[in-house]
């Protein structure tokens, strides 16, 4: 298992990210560094760039922190900006309207895997 190494591939035991979970990893995409995290909600699995729409933060202040309180969405510790987990849509806050860009995320048996876009 790789976790927070420059590769143009990250992977990932499925079993590592269990529901509510969230994990963060390095991509080197063609010589630019893209820092990016997984996150398991309710069973269904998506890969995001780390980086706010609205300025450019990282969303998480305190390491791998990316869910509200209540579990139930994304949250940009930065300005509050709130996330839907599988969609990536900002539901609230100065970002309203944009989205998480998502990054290509694959299961190859029993692991998952992202790979820049």
């Amino acid at each position: 298992m790789r976790r927070m190494a420059d590769s143009a591939e990250w992977r990932c035991a499925a079993a590592d990210l269990a529901p509510g979970r969230t994990l963060k990893f390095r991509l080197d995409c063609g010589g630019r560094r893209l820092n990016g995290f997984v996150v398991n909600h309710d069973g269904e699995v998506r890969a995001w760039v780390n980086r706010c729409p609205h300025v450019g933060t990282p969303l998480d202040l305190w390491p791998n922190e990316f869910y509200t309180d209540d579990g139930r969405d994304l949250i940009c510790s930065t300005h509050g900006a709130i996330f839907e987990p599988l969609t990536g849509h900002c539901t609230v806050g100065p970002c309203a309207g944009d989205a998480l860009r998502a990054l290509p995320l694959r299961r190859e048996g029993d692991a998952l895997v992202v790979s820049c876009p």
